[in-house]
């Protein structure tokens, strides 16, 4: 995640406020989910803005590389902007499309890196 986010300049996303779990038996089809600290909790204990992505490790760990990593931008993708607690919902700023687009970028910038070019 913290690569990621470093690659592609997601300054929105906070990295001391967000963690990875990992998580077995989940009965649903996901590969990943985003969990906001629900804010009455957050202001009730103070805590501020807080996410958790959650692995949903029997499917994740089946993945090459490089579709874990379209997960986990598919996942950073629903932090807003104003890391404000809340989650974008699927759509115009959260899709295969921007997924693709954001890996694409991604790729590029490691490959001028190994190349040493500026």
């Amino acid at each position: 995640m913290r690569r990621i986010v470093k690659k592609l300049n997601m300054d929105n996303v906070d990295l001391e406020r967000v963690r990875v779990v990992g998580s077995l038996g989940s009965k649903g089809r996901a590969i990943a989910r985003i969990w906001p600290i629900p804010r009455a909790v957050s202001f009730g204990f103070n805590l501020g803005t807080l996410y958790t992505i959650e692995l949903i490790w029997e499917r994740y760990s089946l993945l090459d590389d490089d579709s874990r990593n379209k997960v986990m931008i598919h996942e950073l993708l629903h932090i807003p902007g104003k890391f404000s607690g809340g989650l974008r919902p699927h759509g115009k700023k959260v899709n295969q499309r921007e997924v693709n687009k954001l890996f694409r970028k991604m790729r590029e910038k490691e490959e001028k890196e190994e190349s040493g070019s500026p």
